[in-house]
């Protein structure tokens, strides 16, 4: 079944606004230079997402926040709701990255909380598995991102409202990835999952990205992989020609 390609950059905790406008100008500038077949998105810290949109307008790159909380608001110093997201502008959301799993503890069960919160609101939400290299070394890879996506992805997400993000945590920033087998062998895997929890039909249309130092010389490997649907890219999303030579060499 056809699944528009998810190019999606996450910025992680990176760049002030000048900065922040000036790869948005260059990622709006290189997305219109030529016809895409592809989705765009890019996230970038909650202190650039308004200039950010701001500096994207009159192009088709979604906008997209790191976290949300699961209140709509409150005494929650610190966190950003998801009505807020949408406030500025934000249509997508990445929840459940290994850095917020193992930085702040978040459990499948809280992001599975975030997750219908930012549903509910009408965001989409970037859901992130993946193993550690311990896990993987036990060969525990497989189950670990099924309980991942039996935990964390709500029991009446759809393929409209939610995409899983694969990112192996070893391969993180380290510039290490695993084999296209590897990675086709877990994605095919997950789908069985989501078939099983969400029906056939969700699990054919939801999209699965892969990220883990992802950059331009091995991206056409792994996106042109049948299970894999895009690219949450870290590092590489901060420079706009690393960025945009993804999609090229995927051919989106």
């Amino acid at each position: 079944m056809a699944r528009k390609m998810l190019i999606a950059g996450n910025w992680k905790m990176n760049g002030l606004s000048a900065e922040g406008i000036a790869l948005a100008t260059e990622i709006k500038t290189a997305v219109k230079a030529k016809k895409r077949t592809c989705e765009f998105l890019v996230c970038p810290p909650f202190t650039m997402l308004s200039t950010v949109k701001k500096a994207l307008r009159g192009t088709k790159v979604a906008l997209g926040a790191q976290d949300c909380h699961f209140n709509e608001k409150g005494a929650h110093t610190g966190d950003v709701s998801p009505l807020m997201l949408i406030d500025s502008g934000c249509s997508y959301v990445i929840l459940g990255h290994s850095e917020r799993r193992a930085d702040h503890g978040e459990s499948n069960e809280l992001v599975c909380k975030k997750a219908i919160a930012a549903n509910k609101a009408g965001l989409k939400a970037i859901i992130c598995i993946g193993e550690t290299l311990e896990q993987r070394d036990r060969g525990e890879t497989v189950d670990v991102c099924k309980n991942q996506v039996l935990g964390s992805v709500p029991d009446d997400a759809t393929a409209l409202n939610t995409v899983i993000a694969y990112e192996p945590v070893w391969a993180i920033g380290t510039g290490k990835t695993p084999t296209a087998e590897d990675v086709e062998e877990v994605h095919a895997q997950v789908r069985k999952v989501l078939a099983k929890k969400l029906g056939k039909t969700q699990a054919n249309k939801m999209r699965i990205l892969y990220g883990g130092s992802v950059k331009p010389s091995n991206a056409k490997e792994f996106l042109s992989l049948p299970d894999v649907d895009g690219a949450l890219i870290g590092g590489a999303s901060l420079k706009s020609a690393d960025f945009m030579a993804i999609a090229d060499n995927a051919s989106c």
